[in-house]
């Protein structure tokens, strides 16, 4: 069954959209397009394919944690605007009953 251009003015309306004569005529043509080839997939016998969340399979790519060097905490605090007792001292930016 194809989209009629009525469907597709219901679909604009609940949508919110004011289109013209062409664009109708446009979406029409598309929309049934898009649901011919829905109806295709959709008759194709799956029976044997194996429900997967990805097409392909994925490797995870991040490399291991490893600790490192870091930064000097003094020298960092130094260099900041503000610190106080060890750490960045930033404006407050909410309320307290916030």
């Amino acid at each position: 069954m194809r989209i009629t251009r009525e469907d597709v003015v219901h679909v604009a309306r609940l949508a919110r959209l004011d289109l013209d004569d062409d664009e109708l005529e446009t979406f029409t043509g598309q929309l049934g397009d898009i649901l011919d080839h829905a109806a295709r997939v959709e008759a194709l016998d799956t029976s044997g394919v194996e429900p997967t969340a990805h097409p392909v399979p994925l490797a995870n790519v991040l490399r291991p944690d490893e600790r490192g060097r870091c930064l000097d905490r003094d020298g960092v605090l130094a260099q900041a605007p503000e610190a106080e007792n060890g750490y960045f001292r930033v404006p407050r930016i909410m309320d307290a009953g916030s």
